[in-house]
């Protein structure tokens, strides 16, 4: 591999000379604009669109554009002048838990060996961070760009992540047509949903991921390069509708996964709102009776006070409170009914009726 800087890992007073490497490479297959008359690869010509000739190098300067049409220009000195200090260090900050930072702030990731001369002090904070469980955040210049970083320790090797400062990664916020609390989850698609995330979960394998476009990409050069031809096929164009039934979706999503699984998964979700459904109606006559009752409590006590106050007998009439009683045996017995349907017997309850002391009935 090709060294792309050298330097030191800093940490407190400890120095970790290290070279650094990129981790990963472009496999993208780059193809170059070609005249189709004699096969010529074509050239960017640097031309002046004011001035409608080519210019040349010595005659080009850098500008910054802070107006429609309006520049600063910087001589190359002037740009030398405002790169940060190159100091060739990586110079840790903090330590923090990888599982704190968002993987939306990594950029780019370097591999870290130790110099010659610093093998004892690279294994050390190599096995330091692993038993610890923490990364380093540091700052470092390349290519005279300063740049935040994540120190970590993968497998027997130190690996730096460059990692985006915080204002360069847009809000979220700022993302149209997201959804809010208005958007209701219905209950059997989000059962659906997860058993098809349960069908499809194993254990991350990467080689198992291939481009696909690159692949076709290089056959169809190596046939060309063969002088074969190649068949060019038009794929006709999908359907598309605004309208998607998403348990229909899903349901085909988990068939095409397992077999089966998409109408099991669907008879159970109606299942359970079926049985969801008679619980829901006895929890409201449940609820009725504990109405009426608490109804009937405040108005035999009103009726109470009144009898007191006027001295009347309650021979002429069963007391309020009796009636109360009444109502609230007569709801009872409505949430009996229900029990009595499901085959449970309900407990029968006496009439309640006035005592003796106040005048009532006769035995």
């Amino acid at each position: 591999m090709h060294t792309v800087w050298k330097g030191a890992i800093s940490f407190g007073l400890v120095h970790v000379p290290v070279k650094m490497f990129t981790a990963t490479e472009d496999k993208d297959i780059h193809l170059r604009m070609i005249h189709r008359e004699c096969g010529t690869p074509i050239s960017n010509v640097r031309s002046c669109l004011h001035c409608d000739r080519k210019v040349e190098w010595e005659e080009i300067t850098k500008g910054f554009e802070y107006e429609k049409g309006r520049f600063v220009l910087f001589e190359e000195e002037e740009l030398e002048a405002a790169k940060p200090e190159s100091t060739r260090t990586i110079q840790i900050l903090d330590f923090v838990s990888l599982e704190e930072i968002d993987p939306l702030y990594y950029q780019k990731t370097y591999y870290l060996s130790p110099d010659q001369a610093g093998g004892g002090a690279y294994g050390l904070l190599l096995e330091a961070m692993r038993q610890s469980g923490r990364i380093g955040i540091a700052k470092v210049s390349i290519r005279s760009k300063s740049s935040l970083a994540a120190i970590r320790a993968v497998e027997n090797c130190i690996c730096m992540e460059t990692m985006f400062y915080p204002d360069e990664i847009r809000p979220i916020q700022n993302v149209p047509n997201l959804p809010g609390a208005e958007v209701q989850v219905n209950d059997r698609e989000l059962a659906m949903a997860k058993l098809l995330i349960d069908q499809l979960s194993t254990p991350f394998d990467p080689a198992k991921y291939t481009d696909d476009y690159r692949v076709a990409l290089l056959n169809a050069i190596e046939r060309k390069i063969a002088g074969e031809g190649i068949d060019v096929v038009t794929a006709p164009a999908a359907e598309r509708t605004n309208v998607i039934d998403l348990m229909a979706a899903l349901q085909a999503s988990l068939e095409a996964v397992k077999p089966g699984a998409g109408a099991a998964a669907a008879g159970a979700a109606a299942g359970a709102d079926a049985e969801a459904a008679p619980a829901a109606g006895r929890a409201n006559r449940s609820g009725r009776a504990r109405t009426a009752a608490k109804t009937a409590a405040p108005e035999a006590a009103a009726e109470d006070a009144g009898a007191a106050k006027t001295g009347e007998s309650s021979r002429k009439k069963p007391t309020a409170r009796a009636s109360a009683k009444k109502a609230a045996a007569g709801a009872e017995s409505v949430g009996a009914g229900s029990a009595a349907g499901k085959g449970t017997a309900a407990p029968k309850r006496r009439t309640a009726r006035s005592p003796e002391g106040a005048g009532g009935p006769g035995q």
